[in-house]
C-alpha cells in the first residue's frame, strides 16, 4: 500500500493530510502556523503521520501548498493553493463547479471543471474585508472567541449595515455601534453579512455554478456558511473537511505523481 501527503501551510493554521492509494484520508492534523512557518509544516506532518500510524519512509510523495508551501522543505513539490482547493472540492463533492476558498488573509473564489482542474480563478489579495482578518477584527472589538462568532451572530433578530471595506476601521465600526446601544448579535450579523457580500462579489467574476462549495478555514463558522447562502440564495457545501480542502488537493496531486511513476516501469516489464 502507498500513501501521499499533502501540508498546507496557511498565514493561520496549517494542516496535512495523508491519503492512501484508494484515495482515503488515513491521517490528519491541524496546527496553528505560528512564528515558525518550517516547523508548524513539519509538525503537522509529523502529527498527520502518528494519527496514521505511520512512518516517514511509508509516504512515498508529498506537496507543499498554501502560501508557505516552500517552507514545506521535506516535500517532493510545491501547489499552489488555488489548484489544491480546486481538486479537493471536487473530490469530496463531485458536482462542484465553483469553489469560495476564505482564509485568514485572502479569499479566492474559483471555477473548476468536472475533474476540478482550474478554469478560472480571482483573488481579494489587497484588502482583508472579505477574509477571516476581518472577522479577527470583530472578535477583538467585541471581546468574543473567533469560534463563537458565528453561533452568537446567528441569534440576530436584524443586522447592523457595516460600512467600512477596511479592516483597519472595523472595530472602530464595531464598537461606534455597541456604543449607539446596538445588540452584539445584530452587529456580528452585519459584519457577517458584509464578508459575505464581498465574497459574492469574488464569485460573480468567475461565474458561479449550481454546486458551490466553501473552503478554507472561515468556512467553520456556522454564521458565514449561512450569510453566503442567503447572499447567494442556494446552499452551498460545507462541513468537517471543508479546513482540509488545500492539503486533501495536494495529498491528490501527490498520489497522482506516485500512479504515473509507475507507468513506464509497467511498459518495460511488458
Amino acid at each position: 500500500m502507498s500513501y501521499a501527503a499533502g501540508v498546507d501551510v496557511g498565514s493561520t493554521q496549517t494542516k496535512a493530510i495523508v491519503i492512501n492509494e484508494a484515495r482515503e484520508i488515513v491521517g490528519r492534523s491541524l496546527i496553528d502556523t505560528g512564528a515558525n512557518v518550517t516547523a508548524a509544516a513539519e509538525k503537522s506532518f509529523r502529527k498527520s503521520l502518528d494519527a496514521a500510524n505511520l512512518g516517514d519512509e511509508e509516504v512515498e510523495y508529498v506537496i507543499g501548498t498554501g502560501y508557505g508551501r516552500y517552507k514545506v522543505t521535506f516535500g517532493n513539490r510545491q501547489i499552489t493553493e488555488i489548484s489544491c482547493h480546486g481538486r479537493g472540492a471536487v473530490h469530496m463533492h463531485p458536482a462542484t463547479r465553483t469553489v469560495i476558498d476564505m482564509g485568514g488573509q485572502d479569499s479566492k473564489a474559483i471555477s473548476v471543471s468536472a475533474d476540478g482542474e482550474i478554469v478560472d480563478f480571482c483573488m481579494n489579495d489587497k484588502c482583508a474585508a472579505g477574509t477571516g482578518r476581518f472577522l479577527g477584527a470583530a472578535s477583538m472589538a467585541l471581546d468574543i472567541p473567533l469560534d463563537q462568532l458565528g453561533p452568537t451572530a446567528l441569534e440576530a433578530e436584524k443586522a447592523v449595515r457595516i460600512s467600512t471595506t477596511c479592516t483597519v476601521f472595523a472595530e472602530s465600526e464595531v464598537l461606534s455601534w455597541l456604543g449607539k446601544g446596538k445588540k452584539v448579535e445584530d452587529i456580528l450579523w452585519g459584519v457577517h453579512q458584509s464578508i459575505a457580500a464581498r465574497s459574492i462579489g469574488l464569485l460573480r467574476r468567475v461565474g458561479i455554478e449550481d454546486d458551490v462549495t466553501f473552503t478554507g478555514g472561515v468556512a467553520k463558522n456556522t454564521g458565514m456558511i449561512k450569510a453566503l447562502e442567503d447572499g447567494l440564495g442556494k446552499k452551498i457545501n460545507a462541513g468537517e473537511d471543508s479546513h482540509y480542502m488545500g492539503a486533501l488537493g495536494a495529498a491528490l496531486f501527490a498520489l497522482d505523481h506516485i500512479i504515473a511513476s509507475r507507468k513506464p516501469a509497467t511498459k518495460e516489464a511488458n
